[in-house]
């Protein structure tokens, strides 16, 4: 079985018992997280239950595990035969969730 969830404005495919890193979520850790925002979810015998655009019945239960910052991005802006020259760098927090369980009334 498995979900299609929102959040952070991106769309992950999670699984019951996989870790997942998502944009950084208000929670502390070791505490527990709901996400309502659910595409799609995909039974082992059922088929398919499609949200228009979300399923109002189904959650996502999950465990906040860790909370970090990425590793560096580097962007570097250049302007050719004018001297301008700018490099800055970007780490994005991040929050790491435990998937602990996909909830559906079907």
């Amino acid at each position: 079985m498995y979900a299609i969830i929102q959040t952070g404005g991106k769309q992950y495919k999670v699984e019951k018992g996989m870790k997942l890193n998502v944009e950084k979520l208000p929670n502390d850790v070791g505490s527990e997280v709901e996400f309502s925002q659910v595409l799609l979810v995909r039974g082992d015998e059922s088929g398919a239950q499609i949200g228009q655009p979300y399923l109002a019945e189904s959650k996502v239960l999950g465990r906040v595990v860790d909370q970090f910052r990425n590793e560096k991005v580097l962007i570097f802006k250049k302007r050719p035969k004018k001297g301008y020259k700018k490099m800055q760098g970007h780490r994005q927090n991040l929050t790491q969730v435990e998937i602990k369980e996909i909830v559906t009334t079907k």
